[in-house]
């Protein structure tokens, strides 16, 4: 079945920021494999993204973000046994989505917990100070559980744009 752009972004717009989700003014997304790899390909497509969106200056703070998003989605998809339909080979997705003044990360996962502060089981090294990242260095996060045939959450953080230089 095919999604457009509308669509896709439809589960996502219930527990996001007080945004009109009508105005926004870029959005992309990439499917992410169930690997740690897939941290990196999340990097380097929101590098791209950003640089494309004019707005790599902020690529440190939001890369930082999106890294630990991602790392935490992915902790989620990765047990072999999660329940996961066929046709779904990747479990985790990002998206970015840009209005004139905020940027807003999304990654949906297929795990139903909630995202806990201070979860430091870490795996790696820069891992486990997640969410006391996410909340320093972004304006402001949450997450909701993914309504209708969608199993799984989105946690999203936002960020203030300045007016473009």
């Amino acid at each position: 079945m095919g999604t457009n752009g509308s669509t896709m972004l439809e589960p996502l717009r219930q527990g996001l920021p007080p945004l009109d989700p009508a105005s926004v003014s870029n959005a992309a997304s990439c499917a992410l494999p169930p690997r740690y790899e897939a941290v990196r390909d999340a990097r380097q497509f929101t590098r791209r993204t950003l640089d494309q969106w004019d707005i790599g200056n902020r690529f440190d703070d939001v890369c930082l973000v999106v890294s630990e998003l991602v790392t935490n989605a992915l902790r989620h998809a990765l047990p072999a046994d999660t329940p996961r339909p066929c046709d779904q080979d990747a479990p985790v997705r990002l998206h970015l989505m840009r209005w004139t003044e905020r940027l807003v990360c999304a990654v949906r996962d297929p795990s139903h917990d909630s995202p806990v502060a201070g979860d430091s089981e870490d795996f790696s090294a820069e891992s486990g100070r997640g969410l006391f990242l996410v909340d320093s260095f972004a304006d402001g996060w949450g997450w909701h559980p993914l309504a209708g045939t969608l199993n799984g959450k989105v946690v999203w953080a936002l960020f203030r744009l300045g007016p473009s230089a």
